[in-house]
């Protein structure tokens, strides 16, 4: 015992508050693993509804929502150490060998045993601490000491410095276990409660300066630099604690497809992850109603603004309008996309801890009862099922099954090019049958590598027609290059949607190979703000090497509130 308070105290403050921070881990109210992400709202009324809304782990990563996870490294993936203790001072991934406090460090986890880790399997030593902090972590540690040794063990110094501290701490312990009585109170009320009259606001705004180059001859003035903004704000609240219902409301004025138009580029490769045009008008651009109805299977319903990734898990630590890939088409897989939908459902299953079944289905009329059109008889529909799979701590795999019916042959998924999206317009009904397969694996601590692929096949129900297209992408991120936590640097290499081969096509294949090269740098400048500058380049645009290469920049600042 008088080792250990000589290693703590000899070293002065800022080394007490590296040591009683990481003995906090009991305390810690940082969500569980795989809960979504409510870094847009207050901390306090983030805090209750995630109390409120079991089962955390079913709602996953999002990508166009207020309220998506941090874009890089993901804290799924990471190990935690937060309800025991570290079992070799090695394993906390923020602590190395060079630092000045290891010594002292490793001989509170090897002599004592009492030091444990934050969540995500670090330590942040650098942090400063309140005298509360401190006393909490002071009992925890003299709590995991008296497991490995008896009091009698205890020599005259060690008894005398034992007293001391209880005696300097011994307020900051007897109000600590004041305010935890109090804070067990406020949680049995919350959780008594049938309705939650708690209204949660959050926000997003991403306003981007960006700019065409290279491309056609024609695309001239379509080009030109544009100062544009998208702008979100979401309502969240819980009706019976198993429950959320969600309304988020949008306004954006990127008009006229951006680089994307016929007097542009004339290719949707070269439309934006963040572009939408309401002509600057407040729209409500989802409405969602979820529901656990037990702790490992959810229901969700989406009358407005739907999309296979409502439900099935895209897997892409670059799905995020404001934090994510600066293209529409490295986001995520087009098979995702597929149909353009706008109301529909699914449910999520918790099979065990490392397998979850997700299935979706959704249409493009749900709202009209005319014929052809409604949820059930939709001239465009879409149904997936997917297995995705947790094989390791570091690793994170999903494989698809896709199902769609098309009133016009199109897949309409905007990531391709036009043969592709219109697959080489057989412009008649036709079934479209898939498989996507996606991965998301931690190589080191600081870098994550992710990939997905997607096959589609296209078969007209009125002729002979059919389709094939497909579509890859490969990403490599760069967490915190510069010791800025927040800080990402990623590149994104891929194929987009293409026609590889058919029957009866009106328009044949694509006879050549665009490939797409994303590079960009999200620089985080606090909790709230973040500036992206970045770059994209597609080789042969649509598929045709007569086409010169296309290139769009932007500089991209996301405020969330």
């Amino acid at each position: 015992m008088q080792g250990l308070l000589m290693d703590v105290w000899g070293r002065g403050g800022p080394w007490i508050a590296s040591i009683a921070l990481g003995l906090l881990c009991c305390h810690d109210r940082s969500p569980a693993q795989g809960t979504p992400s409510y870094a847009s709202l207050p901390p306090q009324e983030s805090r209750i509804l995630r109390q409120k809304l079991p089962p955390e782990r079913f709602v996953k990563q999002q990508s166009d929502e207020v309220d998506v996870a941090p874009v890089g490294r993901d804290s799924r993936l990471q190990p935690s150490f937060a309800q025991g203790s570290v079992p070799s001072v090695s394993d906390l991934a923020d602590v190395t060998p060079t630092d000045w406090a290891y010594q002292a460090l490793q001989s509170l986890v090897e002599r004592y045993g009492c030091v444990t880790g934050r969540p995500g399997g670090g330590f942040q030593g650098r942090r400063s601490l309140t005298r509360y902090e401190f006393a909490a972590a002071l009992d925890g540690c003299l709590q995991a000491w008296g497991e490995r040794r008896s009091l009698a063990d205890l020599s005259p110094e060690e008894w005398q410095t034992l007293e001391r501290l209880q005696r300097d701490f011994g307020g900051e312990l007897e109000d600590l276990g004041d305010r935890v009585v109090d804070l067990d109170r406020q949680i049995a009320q919350l959780e008594a409660q049938e309705f939650s009259p708690t209204l949660i606001m959050g926000g997003e705004s991403i306003i981007a300066l960006s700019a065409g180059f290279g491309g056609p001859e024609s695309a001239g003035d379509a080009t030109n630099p544009v100062l544009t903004h998208l702008t979100r704000l979401g309502l969240v609240s819980s009706l019976t604690g198993r429950d959320r219902l969600r309304l988020e409301f949008q306004a954006s004025n990127f008009a006229n497809r951006g680089f994307a138009s016929p007097s542009g580029f004339n290719s949707d490769m070269a439309l934006l992850s963040f572009q939408g045009n309401t002509d600057n008008q407040i729209q409500l651009s989802r409405l969602e109603y979820r529901v656990a109805l037990s702790d490992r299977f959810v229901i969700t319903a989406r009358p407005v603004g739907f999309s296979l990734s409502s439900v099935l898990t895209a897997n892409s630590p670059y799905f995020d309008a404001g934090r994510g890939a600066i293209s529409r088409f490295a986001e995520a897989s087009p098979a995702f996309k597929l149909g353009r939908l706008d109301a529909g459902g699914g449910f999520d299953w918790l099979i065990s801890d490392t397998v979850r079944l997700q299935g979706a289905y959704g249409v493009r009329t749900a709202n009209r009862s005319q014929e052809g059109q409604g949820l059930f008889n939709s001239d465009h529909s879409a149904f997936g099922v997917q297995l995705f799979l947790k094989p390791a701590p570091t690793v994170l795999t999903g494989i698809s099954y896709l199902n769609a019916y098309s009133g016009n042959g199109r897949l309409d998924t905007f990531t391709g090019s036009f043969l592709a999206d219109t697959n080489s317009f057989i412009n008649e009904p036709a079934r479209i049958q898939g498989v996507n397969a996606t991965l998301q694996w931690r190589v080191f601590d600081n870098v994550t590598f992710s990939t997905w692929g997607t096959w589609l096949f296209s078969d007209a129900l009125d002729s002979d027609r059919s389709a094939t297209t497909t579509s890859y992408l490969f990403g490599l991120s760069y967490a915190d290059p510069f010791q800025r936590e927040g800080d990402l640097l990623a590149l994104l290499v891929g194929q987009p949607l293409r026609v590889v081969s058919g029957t009866g096509l009106p328009f044949g294949e694509d006879e050549d190979r665009s490939l797409h090269f994303e590079l960009f740098y999200r620089l985080r400048l606090s909790d709230r703000i973040s500036i992206t500058p970045g770059v994209f380049i597609v080789t042969n645009p649509e598929h045709d090497a007569d086409n010169p290469a296309l290139v769009v920049g932007t500089i991209r600042t996301t405020f969330r509130f």
